[in-house]
């Protein structure tokens, strides 16, 4: 004890500290890594399921993004057309939502979900808050099938706004539309309003259908391409004009 007091030891026993300190930096290492080994498997498949588990939370929460940016979208389009009827208090309307399409690509055609249940009858328009969408073309209980005025069989009576002229605006397989029978001496610009004209009886006057794009001189007459107002392709919810009843006058018109 006299010579541990004196300090005679110290440098003997910071030798056997520092080789203590070794061996058990070694072990403890041995010991940690095979703690590590041991335990891997069970961590691994905690982890995974862990992981399955953040997957399915993040799948769900996108799916309830989806549903929300529906929503959202579907109460925009259903303001827009409170106001487009607000804004047009002279015609009756009925809202209806498109269920389906024709698959066929020769034609154009959409299904809704109001048929003759809902008062809904053949030759009704139907618009949206852009413009004219097209007509209904056949009604059953509780749908009926609307016919695009871009179908090759639709044809429409228009008035070109600016130009004050008459013409008739016809669909074609490829969905674009045309003015036909415009006469030469007729003003048609680029940019120009196409409205129904009312004439014939098919449709009530002064419905947008779009806007002159392209005039061509023919032998006869001139010939003009209409974008429509309407995105046909993004149709959700629909306004059926159900207060207006077609006219049939082909009965007076005479045979050629």
């Amino acid at each position: 004890m006299a010579l541990a007091l004196g300090g005679y030891f110290t440098s003997g026993s910071n030798i056997f500290t520092s080789s203590l300190i070794t061996v058990q930096s070694w072990f403890s290492s041995r010991f940690a890594a095979l703690q590590d080994f041991l335990t891997a498997p069970r961590d691994i498949a905690s982890l995974r399921q862990r992981n399955s588990e953040l997957e399915a939370e993040v799948a769900e929460l996108q799916a309830q993004v989806i549903q929300l940016q529906q929503e959202v979208g579907e109460t925009e389009i259903l303001a827009a057309l409170v106001d487009f009827s607000r804004a047009n208090p002279e015609n009756q309307y009925r809202a209806a939502a498109v269920i389906g399409r024709d698959p066929s690509p020769f034609l154009q055609y959409v299904i809704i979900n109001r048929g003759s249940n809902d008062g809904i009858l053949r030759g009704m328009p139907v618009v949206t808050d852009q413009g004219l969408v097209g007509r209904v073309d056949a009604v059953i209980a509780d749908a009926a099938r609307v016919q695009l005025i871009t179908d090759p069989a639709a044809n429409v009576n228009i008035r070109v706004q600016n130009a004050e002229e008459d013409a008739s605006l016809v669909g074609s397989v490829t969905g674009d539309l045309t003015l036909e029978m415009i006469p030469q001496d007729a003003s048609l610009e680029r940019g120009d309003l196409v409205l129904t004209s009312g004439l014939g009886g098919g449709y009530p006057p002064n419905l947008i259908v779009g806007q002159v794009v392209n005039v061509r001189s023919l032998d006869l007459f001139q010939q003009a391409t209409v974008q429509p107002v309407v995105d046909f392709n993004g149709l959700q919810i629909v306004l059926i004009i159900v207060n207006f009843e077609p006219v049939d006058i082909n009965p007076l018109v005479p045979a050629p």
